[in-house]
């Protein structure tokens, strides 16, 4: 579970420095992951939304494969998505 305190702490610290390598320093119990905003499908919510990133929940709940979730209870993780400049 990531609680909304939690969610907002990394988007803090994404606001400093958005690389996951950083970020799992800084929270080592969480797991990260990046990449483009433009790779994240729409049907999935932005958790929050900061300078420069959309943060995305991830589960690892089947125990196989990390995947995207809207559901904060079983989030293990956050990707850090970079938005695009559309100029």
């Amino acid at each position: 579970m990531i609680t909304p305190f939690q969610l907002v702490r990394v988007g803090e610290a994404a606001l400093l420095d958005g690389r996951a390598a950083s970020l799992r320093q800084r929270f080592p119990d969480l797991h990260f992951s990046e990449c483009s905003e433009d790779d994240v499908s729409p049907r999935y919510q932005v958790a929050l939304s900061v300078d420069g990133y959309d943060l995305f929940l991830v589960t690892g709940a089947s125990g196989h494969c990390l995947e995207l979730t809207n559901d904060a209870d079983s989030a293990t993780g956050i990707l850090i998505a970079s938005k695009v400049d559309d100029e």
